[in-house]
């Protein structure tokens, strides 16, 4: 599939240039572990359009009523030490991406309610471009390396960092540094006038014609970097619950991790060396501006198709395999951003 190219831009850091030329293209229907290339993000300008949705029904993030809330998303972590998390099953979308040493973190995107979140952890490089999509919304993060700030600083996301002294967070009792930090949203919501949710791709309705002649897709099993990623459908629920281990995952409250939706999206995934981990992992980064391969599962079904993001602020188009919208089931999704050429089973 041909690359979809973005214009390069220059940073400069200590005296250091680095150009960064922003190609990103995704295919393949499964994902793994990968490459020697070096990732090229780019960040939109800051006068690109982030108005809110107009007011209707289905909310364009999780397909209820519509809501009038800020849309926040949140840097989480995913690693035994973080889990369980605060809240992670209020969010709308929640995306499962890799960062360094095999391990993965979220992104949670929080809309039709603003809870207080644990554990938050730090920026990525590749969080911007992900999240941009939303339009000016805010992100939030405990802190985060040199160059990712600098990703961060110049996007247009509002931002709210802990270590910066931003608004909404406080430590918690229940684990460890680094792992206790919370943030109140509905805290940063306010302290940033985010603003309200804006169609990015998501359409939503209770139907199931789109699923006629679909296999079966009641069990989601793959991997992200290192990390197994599995969730088991629930047909009283009609919830895919996610596990760990062998075991069902639960919030700090006790309540299931769960959605109605899971989204396993293949993207080009590569080695971000300017940001690395204490013991010389780099971290990669997701390249969700492009085009590639998806497979939805909802109902107990899987349905194929592909997705297509032209540019850093715009939203994701989603298709089946006839190219008409992918419909997901009510309620919010989950989005696994897994690399090209990893096996995907259900």
């Amino acid at each position: 599939m041909t690359p979809l190219t973005r214009p390069s831009r220059t940073l400069v850091a200590g005296g250091v240039v680095a150009t960064l030329l922003a190609a990103s293209a995704c295919s393949g229907d499964d994902h793994k572990q990968q490459s020697s290339a070096s990732a090229t993000p780019t960040t939109p300008s800051s006068s690109s359009s982030s108005s809110p949705a107009a007011k209707r029904t289905p909310d364009p993030l999780f397909g209820g009523k519509f809501s009038r809330n800020a849309v926040v998303a949140v840097k989480i972590d995913d690693t035994a030490n973080g889990r369980p998390q605060r809240n992670i099953d209020k969010a709308d979308v929640v995306y499962i991406e890799e960062v360094e040493g095999g391990l993965t973190r979220l992104v949670g995107v929080f809309h039709s309610s603003l809870p207080t979140v644990a554990s938050v952890r730090s920026t990525r490089a590749a969080d911007p471009e992900l999240v941009s999509q939303y339009g000016k919304v805010a992100f939030v993060a405990s802190g985060g390396a040199k160059v990712p700030l600098r990703y961060l600083d110049r996007s247009y996301l509002k931002t709210t960092i802990n270590d910066r002294g931003g608004p909404g967070f406080q430590r918690t009792g229940d684990k460890p540094a680094p792992y206790n930090l919370s943030a109140n949203l509905a805290v940063v919501a306010k302290a940033l006038k985010a603003p309200g949710a804006r169609d990015v791709g998501f359409s939503w309705s209770a139907s199931t014609s789109q699923l006629k002649g679909a296999s079966s897709g009641t069990r989601v099993e793959t991997r992200v970097g290192g990390t197994a990623v599995e969730f088991r459908y629930n047909r009283k629920t009609h919830r895919y619950v996610r596990y760990i281990d062998g075991q069902a995952q639960r919030t700090a409250s006790g309540a299931l991790v769960a959605t109605p939706n899971v989204l396993v999206q293949f993207c080009k995934v590569v080695p971000f060396r300017a940001d690395t981990d204490v013991n010389g992992n780099p971290n990669q980064f997701t390249n969700t501006v492009g085009s590639g391969k998806v497979v939805l599962f909802r109902d107990g079904k899987r349905v194929g198709g592909t997705w297509k993001r032209a540019k850093t602020n715009a939203g994701t188009t989603l298709l089946d395999g006839k190219g008409k919208k992918l419909v997901f089931r009510p309620g919010g999704t989950w989005v696994v951003l897994t690399k090209n050429g990893q096996q995907l089973a259900s």
